[in-house]
């Protein structure tokens, strides 16, 4: 027994040790594999992640490390803050690998910026919580009682899920004074347990033995599982069944519909009649393999009673048992072998997914990371990825075993692309070939890469002169290709200098809209034309500019008469041409000059006669402005000639001027001097009539102003102290109506006649008002004096003439 113990104890040190090394191995290859016992509680501790695969605890969690399950269940949950592995449910080592030894389950630990994947390998130690068992509990047996000694009678094994020294370790039958049992070991580790009979059977002396076949394992505590065995003894039969062949072999595809069969099992036997009839049994099979498989017992025929599944078991063994009625047996075994089909899809699961990329991410910048698994074999299990449709700018990269990574391949243009929608495709190279497929929409997001784009370099456009300050020019529009704040173009001037003026006190310029605004009232005299430049700035980061040229130019408006230049106008003295009494016709008398600052057609000046002394002496060039005669001059002419000239510019609407042309017709100086100086005198006398007419207009128009305005004064007073007074009065209130007076308070019509005299200084404010004694005048148009009446309008002139001089 302490042999037994010492054995168990060194083989698990030995295990550890092996673990442990693998462990090591697997924390320097990006790996890591740990060993825990089955049946752990929650939360029990599994292993330091980040120790061993020399990670810190601020990369787990920076990384949002998280823990990728394969197979749909998760065992161990990851704790970030503090690097280590826990158990996250309990964890059953027979329903998880059934009699698989090592068991183990593997897992990925995924981290992101960059992207690192982990793989861990966590083996399960089985510990003793299965006993052993039986396929039934009692088990009947007949057998004839001249069989020899040494005959061996097949026995079903026990079961333990458990497994190594967990696992059924020896059986014990008792009593064992008639049979025997031995134990063999199958090359497949499978033990084959058979009752030999070791004294000969007497049905005279007792017809039924009763025997217990007991399982024990190895585990600590030990545990163990019975069966009955109860023998019946029957009469001899000579003859037992023999199995055509003892090993029979047959290759079954997975997924085969139920009722197919697989093989028949033959056997013969040389007795006859009765005793020669055999029947099939699987009497030691499991309770599964019962429900997969079926056996007719007559014909032996083996058929499909379930669903095969590659991927689960890949051979079954099934022991058949012979039987004729006399109670001999033989024994036969069918090996089925599954052939495994593609019947399983490739199947897509994300590890990370970035819905949106900047559109200036580099080619090889990770998009999605996924895992693709198909649970075939060999080539229904290899599986090809690719991407659809071909012409995107992405490409699959194989990671790992398993892994794959969709990366960007070229340089990405949201205005020209701005969303994908990407297939990815895996197939398998089964025959027919299974696939399937997941699409997923990557968003291209924007950078503030294009310029604010104008619709032209340069603007030019033409603003009339006298426009009114606000005037809106035009409107400039830059478009940006970018989108959202990247896209929102603002508008600014650039500041410069025309003509030592800052351009601002010019134009303005709207930043939102564009829309380009004059400050000023434009003259084309002063300025023809001035030319500034636009910006225009997007909102992104880095802000993007661009900048158009504009140039305004002033339209000429008819906006400035001619300017008589020759002769020259003067209050003063009168000047005047000579003309000889000679002079012929065309005579050239003067010219006169004019001048127009507008340009162009409104430039253009034309002469014209307005008045003259004698239209049939002179004429006026239309376009040159000289005064000729028309004709011979003669001692009949007058000497005093009088012309006014009219010049017109060619604007619409036209502009003119006059001037006055004085021609002496004479032949000596001063003859003309004596004409001059009486007209000369004519003319400051008609001057000095309309000066003074001027002024006495003035004055009578000023006077009727201020006389006006005092009588409104006076009025208004007069009503504000006729109420104050009734109303500060104690005693009622008796309206009196005097025979002349329609009301006393003057709201009627007075017929009295006042005369006031107001006196005011323009630096004084204070007044003298006189007031005369008024005058009644009766109806009938005599004249009375009332002394009552007069003591009372007395007082109200009085209080009146106090209140205009406060």
């Amino acid at each position: 027994m302490d042999t037994a113990r010492m054995r168990v104890f060194r083989g698990r040190w030995e295990t550890l040790f092996v673990i442990l090394c693998l462990c090591e191995l697997r924390t320097a290859t990006g790996q890591a594999r740990y060993s825990v016992p089955e049946e752990q509680a929650e939360g029990s501790f599994v292993g330091n992640i980040a120790k061993d695969l020399g990670l810190d605890v601020a990369r787990l969690m920076a990384g949002k490390a998280r823990i990728i399950a394969k197979g749909g269940r998760q065992y161990v949950d990851l704790k970030r803050d503090k690097g280590t592995l826990v158990i996250k449910e309990r964890i059953d080592r027979e329903e998880l690998c059934g009699k698989t030894t090592p068991c183990s389950f593997s897992f990925d630990i995924i981290l992101e910026n960059p992207i690192q994947i982990y793989h861990v390998t966590v083996e399960v130690v089985d510990i003793n919580d299965n006993s052993p068992s039986f396929p039934e509990t009692e088990l009947n047996m007949k057998i004839v009682e001249n069989v020899p000694v040494g005959t061996r009678f097949s026995l079903a094994n026990a079961v333990d899920d458990d497994v190594e020294m967990n696992d059924i370790e020896k059986y014990t039958l008792k009593p064992s004074d008639h049979f025997k049992l031995e134990i063999q070991n199958n090359p497949n580790g499978r033990k084959v347990i058979e009752m030999v009979l070791r004294e000969p059977l007497d049905r005279e002396k007792e017809e039924v033995h009763t025997l217990l076949l007991i399982a024990s394992d190895g585990g600590e505590p030990h545990r163990s599982g019975t069966v009955r065995i109860q023998v019946n003894v029957l009469d001899a039969n000579d003859n037992a069944p023999v199995c055509t062949q003892p090993v029979y072999k047959v290759d079954v595809p997975e997924n085969s519909p139920v009722g197919t069969m697989i093989s028949t099992v033959r056997a013969t036997d040389a007795d006859a009649g009765l005793n020669g009839d055999v029947t099939y049994s699987t009497p030691h099979i499991t309770k599964k393999e019962k429900q997969l498989f079926n056996i007719d017992a007559q014909s032996g025929e083996i058929t499909i009673g379930g669903k095969l599944d590659f991927e689960k078991i890949k051979i079954y063994e099934l022991n058949v048992q012979v039987s004729d009625h006399g109670g001999y047996t033989d024994t036969c075994k069918v090996i089925v072998k599954v052939i495994d089909e593609n019947d399983n899809v490739p199947t897509i699961e994300f590890m990370s997914l970035s819905q949106s990329i900047p559109e200036d991410s580099q080619p090889g910048t990770t998009v999605a990371v996924f895992n693709v698994n198909d649970e075939d074999s060999e080539g229904n299990g290899i599986v090809k990825c690719s991407i659809s449709p071909d012409d995107v700018p992405f490409k699959i990269e194989s990671s790992l075993s398993g892994y794959y990574s969709m990366v960007t391949e070229n340089f990405l243009d949201r205005e020209s692309v701005p969303e994908y929608n990407v297939t990815i495709i895996v197939q398998d190279q089964g025959s027919p070939p299974l696939s399937s497929n997941q699409m997923i929409n990557v968003k291209i997001t924007d950078v503030n890469d294009n310029h604010p784009k104008f619709q032209e370099s340069e603007y030019s456009k033409t603003v009339p002169e006298n426009n009114s300050p606000g005037f809106s020019i035009f409107t400039v529009h830059a478009s940006d290709a970018d989108w959202g704040q990247n896209a929102r173009v603002a508008y600014f001037l650039e500041e410069k200098e025309i003509n030592g003026v800052p351009v601002s006190s010019f134009v303005s310029v709207n930043s939102e809209s564009g829309v380009i605004h004059a400050i000023k009232s434009f003259d084309y005299e002063q300025i023809k034309s001035f030319d500034f430049n636009i910006t225009a700035r997007d909102s992104g980061s880095p802000t993007l500019t661009s900048v158009a040229t504009v140039t305004v130019h002033i339209q000429d408006a008819n906006d400035n008469g001619p300017q008589v230049l020759y002769p020259v106008q003067t209050g003063a003295l009168v000047l005047a041409e000579m003309v000889p009494r000679s002079a012929d016709a065309g005579y050239l008398v003067t010219k006169v000059v004019a001048v127009d600052v507008d340009s162009g057609q409104n430039a253009w000046l034309s002469y014209k006669v307005h008045r003259a002394s004698d239209r049939a002496l002179f004429e006026v060039g239309l376009h040159n402005g000289e005064i000729r005669t028309v004709r011979q001059v003669t001692d009949k002419d007058a000497v005093k000639q009088r012309l006014t000239v009219v010049v017109e510019d060619n604007g619409q609407p036209s502009r003119s001027a006059t001037v006055v042309v004085n021609v002496a017709v004479a032949d000596s100086f001063p003859e003309v001097l004596s004409e001059f100086t009486d007209f000369n005198a004519h003319d400051k006398e008609y001057n000095d009539k309309l000066t003074f007419y001027l002024v006495l207009a003035l004055a009578v128009v000023s006077f009727l102003f201020i006389v006006c305005l005092i009588l409104i004064i006076s009025v208004k007073v007069y009503r504000w102290r006729q109420s104050r007074i009734l109303y500060h009065s104690n005693l009622p209130v008796i309206p009196y109506y005097p025979p002349r007076y329609s009301d006393t308070l003057g709201t009627g019509t007075l017929p009295h006649v006042y005369n006031y005299e107001v006196c005011r200084t323009m630096d004084s404010r204070k007044s003298d008002m006189k007031t005369m004694s008024p005058s009644l005048v009766s109806v009938d148009g005599t004249e009375t004096e009332t002394a009552h009446e007069n003591k009372h309008l007395a007082g109200y002139l009085s209080q009146i003439s106090t209140m205009v001089s406060e």
